[in-house]
């Protein structure tokens, strides 16, 4: 494999394991799994602080949600893969955006 692709599936995997941190965190806070509905309360300040929250744990609730409803609802099997390519996809940028950031700090090389 070339490392560019080394390189993407890190990103990937990273992307996955801090949307799964993430949501089980505040699912341990909160006492309620998170979900899309945590932007429905208007435009106070709670909301904004929610959004960067969602924008790294989106993979997760989106593939929690697909499953959810592939057993439920009982979704179509095209359903589930586009949304498993767009959580990945989702999950390979946020990864890439924290690769970024540790390398920025020095903490990778």
């Amino acid at each position: 494999m070339s490392p560019d692709s080394w390189n993407n599936l890190f990103s990937l995997l990273i992307g996955f394991a801090l949307a799964g941190a993430l949501t089980s965190g505040y699912q341990a806070l909160a006492r309620r799994p998170a979900g899309f509905g945590l932007l429905q309360d208007g435009a106070v300040p709670k909301t904004f602080a929610t959004v960067p929250f969602l924008v790294f744990a989106a993979p997760f609730i989106i593939m929690r949600n697909t499953l959810r409803g592939r057993q439920i609802q009982r979704r179509r099997a095209e359903f589930v893969m586009m949304a498993t390519v767009l959580a990945g996809f989702w999950s390979m940028m946020s990864g890439t955006v924290v690769m970024m950031t540790l390398q920025a700090l020095g903490v990778l090389a």
